[in-house]
């Protein structure tokens, strides 16, 4: 590769401490293949490829993200490392991948080059923008074009993505579409949910889940709302901070309020306004009883700590406020599906729910919401295509 002036002064400018790479698992025999995902939305993709990899291909496969991701099996997963020439070096001298396979367009510039440099095959899936890890403000003249054109292929989830990448100095670029994700459906045990809908047929339920200390007013007056509109409404209250159930569950009582909890092995009758769901887990279960989910924590908390495309996944109806928190990438593709009701301040919610819980406004919010956590198959067939046709020794 010809290193351009903007590498050296890169490499320059992140040079590494000389110090022992991080500890590293042995690599398994044979084939492997690397994906790398820069965060948790892109690792659902991951995910999903490599389960396909490992399920049709028996590949091994390496997944670094630097956030936590969950054990699965046939599945190697590490943090990425620093981009240095000296950790570069100790990461593929011990992992020895036949193909990389980088997401959504973060490009790190020192491990790209040695890649390339070892001749190590290298794509581009579900690319949307091209941007350097680190440091975008510094002056590293040709850095993204050199990094762009050691790619054998960029696959664009759209027109305008190519486009982006094209101009960025990417050679192959073609548009696949957006991959598809590891499922987001939360299991739960089914005689129990069956039992529980039989319980609450006959009743509007919505959910408010993983709701923050600071929100438990605004919910609470949310249902109390809802109650002068649906005079049977049952809202299923997650708290955050399970610690906290003991004091909710009081202050709520205090209130006037018929309250059951679901620690205490209580089901809801016909006269429960709220049930306090602080079992720990369960989220599976109580998206398939509620058409309709709040996402706590997005009005006046730190985001929603729960992915809201798990609600999507299993027909409940989403309605959020304005803080994401992590899962930004999720809200905007549920927005952009118009699958999200959003909500500006706390004295919104009733009407939002009142407005949901009318059953065909709830379902087709639901639907959309379910259509956009669950495409993308063709774009993963089509990555998965370029990903055995480059180790079956294409060009």
């Amino acid at each position: 590769m010809a290193h351009s002036l903007g590498l050296k002064l890169y490499t320059l400018a992140n040079r590494g401490t000389g110090a022992d790479p991080a500890e590293r698992p042995s690599r398994p025999p044979g084939r492997l293949v690397w994906l790398h995902a820069p965060g948790p939305d892109a690792a659902r993709t991951m995910l999903e490829l490599a389960r396909r990899l490992v399920d049709e291909d028996a590949v091994p496969v390496l997944l670094t993200c630097p956030a936590p991701i969950a054990p699965h099996e046939g599945l190697l997963v590490q943090a990425p490392p620093a981009d240095t020439p000296f950790e570069a070096r100790a990461f593929l001298d011990h992992w020895r991948p036949e193909v990389a396979v980088f997401s959504e367009g973060e490009l790190r510039p020192a491990l790209m080059a040695m890649a390339e440099d070892r001749l190590l095959p290298m794509l581009m899936a579900d690319a949307r923008v091209p941007r350097l890890l680190r440091r975008r403000d510094d002056w590293y003249p040709g850095l993204m074009r050199s990094t762009l054109a050691g790619f054998q292929r960029v696959l664009a989830v759209d027109e305008e993505a190519a486009r982006n990448f094209r101009k960025a100095g990417a050679l192959a670029v073609a548009v696949t579409g957006r991959m598809e994700e590891e499922s987001a459906a939360l299991p739960c045990s089914e005689p129990e949910r069956a039992a529980l809908a039989r319980r609450l047929s006959t009743r509007p339920v919505w959910l408010a889940v993983d709701v923050p200390e600071a929100e438990e007013v605004a919910v609470i007056a949310a249902q109390r709302s809802v109650l002068l509109l649906l005079h049977r409404a049952l809202l299923i209250l997650v708290p955050k901070d399970l610690s906290r159930a003991d004091a909710l569950a009081e202050a709520i009582a205090a209130e006037g309020w018929t309250v059951a909890r679901r620690s205490a092995d209580e089901e809801p009758d016909g006269e429960t306004e709220v049930f306090l769901a602080d079992g720990g887990g369960e989220y599976g279960l109580w998206y398939r009883l509620a058409p309709v989910t709040f996402l706590g924590g997005t009005l006046l908390g730190e985001g929603c700590s729960r992915d809201p495309l798990e609600a999507a996944a299993l027909g409940s109806a989403l309605i959020s406020g304005p803080r994401s928190g992590a899962h930004a990438g999720a809200h905007q593709r549920l927005a952009r599906a118009r699958a999200i009701r959003g909500i500006g301040m706390a004295g919104e919610l009733s009407d939002a729910v009142g407005d949901l819980l009318a059953p065909d406004r709830a379902a087709r919010l639901a639907q959309a919401a379910w259509a956009a956590s669950s495409d993308g198959a063709e774009a993963t067939e089509k990555v998965l295509a370029e990903i055995r046709r480059v180790m079956d020794g294409g060009a």
